[in-house]
């Protein structure tokens, strides 16, 4: 009920501000921005270029999970690989995604790969120093208890690290996953040659505002969908901790 609420408000606003400035070119109406989503729907190109997106979306998932985590893990357990890596990831942190866009177009050109890359590379560091502090937040008279009984390392690896670490993990999905739609379709937008990214490009090209807001609120959509889906997982995933 609270959130039907919130979404009469939030399109009732949308509404009465439509109408005040009453420029489409600004602010289209609420009517014609779903006017126009129905006509994008209707259009079999448009579910190409959402799978596109969204295969772009979950390759870069994967890649912050499978490099992010054991990487992250790792220099939380070393300061020596710590202070060995830890300028790389806060150039790769620094560094203006615009520098990125150019590399990648000098190297590719337009394509998925660039969007890819960029998106991999803007998330990283976030989910490499999230573990490194889950790491470093282990209880380290647990670490010392286990070791005096001597439980085998698989078990402290499954039950002390992962076990600690899950809040941890969860915080990084949670990020990325918010995070990891508005740069897919940033980089789309800039060096893509398909996916949601492109419909939006090419709508601005036409000045078809209400086209961009309506491929806008298609994005918000998978967005809150893939935000669902992640935490359900993480939910099923944590049982076998406990947790």
């Amino acid at each position: 009920m609270r959130i039907l609420l919130g979404l009469l408000i939030f399109f009732g606003s949308w509404l009465i501000l439509s109408m005040m400035l009453s420029q489409s070119l600004i602010l289209p109406t609420p009517m014609e921005t779903f006017s126009a989503l129905v006509e994008i729907l209707r259009d079999s190109t448009t579910y190409s270029a959402m799978l596109s997106t969204i295969a772009k979306g979950f390759m870069i998932l994967g890649l912050i999970i499978a490099v992010g985590l054991p990487v992250g893990f790792v220099m939380g357990l070393s300061d020596k690989i710590y202070e060995l890596l830890r300028p790389t990831v806060m150039i790769i942190q620094s560094v203006p995604v615009i520098s990125w866009l150019a590399l990648v177009i000098f190297m590719w050109g337009i394509g998925w790969k660039g969007p890819v890359l960029i998106g991999f590379l803007s998330l990283l560091p976030i989910s490499i120093f999230t573990i490194v502090e889950g790491v470093r937040s282990i209880d380290r008279d647990l670490l010392e208890m286990v070791k005096v009984y001597r439980v085998p390392k698989i078990k402290v690896f499954k039950y002390v690290y992962i076990g600690s670490l899950i809040p941890f993990i969860k915080a990084v999905v949670d990020v990325s996953v918010g995070n990891v739609w508005k740069t897919v379709l940033v980089t789309e937008f800039l060096c893509g040659d398909r996916g949601l990214g492109v419909m939006i490009s090419w709508a601005r090209q036409y000045v078809d505002v209400p086209r961009i807001y309506a491929i806008t609120l298609m994005a918000v959509g998978l967005g809150i969908g893939t935000e669902r889906i992640a935490k359900k997982l993480m939910s099923l995933t944590t049982r076998r901790w406990g947790m």
